[in-house]
């Protein structure tokens, strides 16, 4: 009696020792087996819908419907009472997980179901009891110990589900204040960013909350807009709003770099790497290392710079031209486009693979004459810009200004806008708001053009070179000298300026450069 008595302490004790549910199973199970002779002991438990009994340890692979009211498992849980089951029973059962369940049991002559209930009668599971004797059962269910055992095997495992249930609750109740903080965060950042990125706007409260979100990742990230729109700003909120703020921002127009320069400025160049290279460069590349760059204009990049771009986008590894190692830089990359990638990936001149690689979180810049409600903000944010590098400048700006405003298309987009602002600012007297006489509209909103006029300032008639619709015979010829006209006309009206020209007509300065040599128009 005494044997026994410690026996069974020290069963008891070995359970409560078990930390998690898993644990305690196993060890009940193995308990059962050794004390009462039985040849396997399995323990399912119940699912919090009641629908499944799931198996631990060696059966945790098994599962058991409850609502198949044809298995001896459902019988067991809905009568909440012990059940035997003899071989042949158990053959005739159409359970095939049950059977299978049977022969890793190696086929046992007799089976005993036993529910397994916590505190409060709480129905937990099921213990499957296996044995070579049909008699054997009865002293097995006499014996206290097995009694006590069900009982604190019980206990135990609705504390464990208990715990487990807190703990769930206590990761819920982190991860829903982790979920409100960052929503906090992310309104708080939007607003700061809301300075430089101005708009009341729905798109534009969007697009602040998507680069705050950004910013807190390594992604690569692919800004697309019209001229104007103001995708060099969030590149810069990118930034400013990253881990990577401190490290630089290094900015490299594409359209702006001539395709036999960009490759050295991006990767740099060893001394004597071609004729002219007197010393060693670093390239942009290795200045952004620690730190974001932007790379503008990326639908200019010329195709054989794309592959390269992308085994670094990949490797973050490049050589520069004419050294003999490689180099490593840690940098986060925004690219900025006015193109269709899309289009010119089906002309073939943009890489499919490196647009998937640049745009892992795609953001989309919408133009101004689609977000209205940005217009007066925005006039009175260029109106305070002008007031503090000039010193002085307007109040404000008029009702009837902002409706002539808002009733012009604005091609060139927010910096189109400022444009406007900043000249009426300077025609306005100081303390003044500004009229709609002072909006230097004249030429922004001229009439449509008939189609014999395709000038810019003055052409009336078909320009020199142009057909009339009627004697068109070749119409690739007959648009490309529209389009010759056309640039020469834009270059006499801003003095031969191409940068204007360029601006004015949604071109990159290097494709205009370009289209002025192919089709030999002078700047003057």
């Amino acid at each position: 009696m005494q044997t026994e008595l410690h026996s069974d302490i020290e069963l008891a004790l070995e359970l409560v020792r078990q930390a998690d549910l898993g644990a305690l199973l196993a060890t009940a199970a193995k308990q059962i087996e050794q004390a009462f002779g039985v040849s396997r002991c399995w323990l399912f438990a119940l699912e919090p819908s009641g629908r499944a009994l799931n198996g631990v340890g060696d059966a945790v692979d098994r599962s058991f419907a409850c609502d198949d009211f044809s298995h001896p498992f459902a019988h067991v849980l809905q009568q909440g009472q012990g059940r035997e089951l003899s071989r042949d029973a158990c053959y005739r059962l159409d359970q095939p997980e049950f059977q299978a369940l049977l022969e890793v049991s190696r086929r046992p002559r007799s089976i005993w179901l036993q529910p397994v209930f916590g505190d409060g009668e709480r129905l937990l599971g099921v213990a499957m009891l296996c044995a070579s004797d049909p008699t054997h059962w009865r002293s097995v269910l006499a014996r206290p110990l097995f009694r006590g055992l069900l009982n604190l095997l019980g206990c135990r495992w609705q504390q464990a589900l208990e715990q487990s249930d807190q703990a769930w609750q206590r990761r819920y109740l982190k991860r829903s204040l982790d979920q409100l903080h960052n929503s906090e965060a992310v309104r708080s950042r939007s607003e700061q960013l809301a300075a430089t990125l101005v708009g009341p706007s729905e798109p534009m409260s969007e697009l602040r909350a998507q680069i705050v979100r950004a910013a807190g990742s390594q992604l690569s990230v692919l800004v697309q807009g019209e001229t104007g729109c103001g995708k060099d700003l969030v590149a810069r909120g990118l930034h400013d709003y990253s881990a990577r703020a401190s490290g630089p921002f290094v900015v490299v127009n594409c359209a702006a770099i001539p395709d036999s320069l960009l490759e050295s400025e991006l990767f740099g160049h060893a001394k004597g790497a071609f004729s002219g290279a007197d010393r060693s460069k670093q390239g942009l590349l290795a200045q952004a290392n620690g730190g974001t760059l932007f790379l503008d204009e990326i639908g200019d990049m010329p195709l054989a710079l794309q592959s390269k771009l992308l085994r670094v986008l990949e490797t973050r590894q490049f050589r520069p031209l004419g050294a003999q190692q490689e180099e490593r830089s840690d940098f986060r990359l925004v690219a900025a486009t006015h193109q269709p990638l899309q289009a010119r990936i089906g002309e073939g001149h943009f890489r499919r693979d490196l647009f998937y690689r640049l745009s892992q979180v795609p953001l989309k810049v919408i133009p101004l004459r689609q977000r209205i409600a940005d217009l007066e903000p925005l006039c009175r944010h260029f109106i305070r810009l002008y007031q503090q590098r000039e010193g002085q400048g307007p109040m404000g700006i008029s009702s009837q200004a902002l409706r002539q405003l808002a009733d012009y298309r604005f091609p060139g987009n927010v910096r189109e806008l400022r444009n406007v602002i900043e000249y009426a600012c300077l025609q306005t007297p100081p303390g003044d708001d500004i009229q709609p006489e002072a909006l230097w509209l004249d030429l922004l909103c001229a009439p449509e053009p008939d189609e014999g006029a395709i000038g810019f300032q003055g052409i009336t008639d078909t320009p020199t070179g142009v057909p009339m619709l009627r004697d068109i015979d070749n119409l690739r010829e007959a648009a490309q000298a529209f389009e010759a006209a056309v640039i020469a006309d834009r270059l006499r009206a801003f003095g031969g300026n191409r940068a204007l020209a360029a601006d004015s007509l949604g071109l990159p300065k290097r494709t205009l450069a370009h289209k002025c040599q192919k089709y030999n128009v002078s700047e003057a």
